[in-house]
């Protein structure tokens, strides 16, 4: 028998009533079909926005008002992901111009990206994906064409995908007039991004060196590490990554996917009350959504990107099968600037939702730090 569905009160600015992926997810309120046995949500829950979907079937398990708009802070680099990272190939190297890096907004998350050396595509990404760094996406932007360009073909991705939600004013997340984006549509958008191995591997790596300065002395180039700012990625047992922000106008914003037991689950939460609850209350709707596992009623369903015209719709990021667009070649004959650690990227075999393992995932996660600034990180 099913369960009268579960509703609370509205936030002050609705939901559409005409929402994408089906009509209980333009209902306000937390939406939730459970069966016999289902356990109850967790308890506590301050995000002003949250949505459970599984990455595969793309069923909405629960969610509470997944259609809202808000600023999403640094989680708007999945979609400069989805966009422009299909079109390098890794091993390319890039030579950063001043330019390049000039007009990042202040106080802005930063990689260290410097003038004049060059880097390899990949030491961009996880500049991305690790550092959040706004340097690393205005040099991939420029790269791609130029920030407006780049802005254009976002937008153009999140209609490409249902993305309604979404209004792109700047690619790397921070802080801007209109700026907005949704629960709903940050989980598209990292359901499509999980299709593509690279994007894969650079949200699940923890640490990984970073080619640094060349010393005037010797003349050779340094190094240095860095770390991922997702404060779950090896604690929350089978996370696969996705990406956090934080901004001080914003507040905080996490989309994580976990894998356990041949399942792959998304979260994402909006603006709850702290930094630390971010962290907190995804790991604790991941438990409850891999406890719910057939004891729920789908309350909605993540769609599929629309086909090309002419086309058959796919469901998939990347065109056909998942498969990323054709990379631009390495330039001939061009050398790297420095060696990176690995950091897990090569090796993930077929593409789809195969387990990726983190080396070091523990139970539980321990205390996290308050920061909150202006940066998108």
């Amino acid at each position: 028998m099913l369960i009268a569905p579960v509703a609370v009160a509205a936030p002050q600015q609705p939901p559409p009533s005409a929402a994408v992926g089906g009509e209980r997810l333009g209902s306000p309120g937390v939406q939730l079909a459970p069966l016999a046995g289902a356990p109850a949500l967790p308890t506590g829950l301050t995000g002003q926005s949250w949505m459970v979907s599984d990455a595969t079937s793309g069923e909405v398990l629960a969610s509470y008002n997944p259609h809202l708009k808000l600023p999403p802070a640094s989680t708007l680099k999945i979609l400069f992901a989805d966009t422009v990272l299909p079109k390098f190939d890794r091993n390319a190297v890039h030579r950063v111009a001043d330019e390049e890096i000039q007009g990042i907004g202040a106080g802005s998350s930063l990689v260290g990206i410097k003038e004049n050396l060059e880097y390899r595509v990949e030491d961009l990404w996880r500049g991305v994906f690790l550092s959040s760094g706004n340097d690393a996406v205005h040099v991939l932007s420029h790269m791609n064409g130029g920030i407006q360009q780049t802005v254009a073909e976002m937008q153009a991705r999140a209609e490409a995908l249902q993305a309604r939600d979404t209004r792109v004013v700047s690619p790397d997340g921070y802080d801007m007039d209109g700026q907005v984006s949704s629960a709903y549509d940050l989980s598209l958008f990292a359901r499509a991004g999980l299709r593509n191995a690279d994007f894969r591997a650079y949200c699940a790596t923890r640490d990984a060196m970073f080619p640094g300065a060349v010393d005037k002395n010797t003349g050779q180039r340094g190094s240095f590490g860095i770390a991922n700012t997702d404060r779950l990625l090896g604690k929350y047992p089978g996370l696969i990554g996705v990406k956090n922000g934080t901004t001080t106008n914003a507040g905080s914003t996490f989309v994580g996917a976990a894998e356990r037991d041949g399942r792959t689950l998304l979260v994402t939460v909006m603006h709850p009350a702290s930094y630390q609850k971010v962290y907190d209350e995804t790991a604790a709707l991941l438990d409850w959504g891999f406890a719910a596992a057939g004891k729920v009623q789908p309350v909605g369903k993540l769609v599929d990107e629309l086909p090309p015209a002419g086309a058959e719709p796919s469901g998939q990021a990347g065109g056909t099968a998942g498969a990323p667009a054709p990379p631009h070649p390495s330039p001939a004959g061009a050398e790297p600037a420095a060696s990176a650690a690995p950091a897990g990227d090569d090796g993930l075999g077929l593409l789809g939702w195969s387990a990726v393992g983190l080396a070091g995932a523990g139970a539980g996660y321990g205390a996290l730090v308050l920061r909150r600034r202006r940066s998108a990180d």
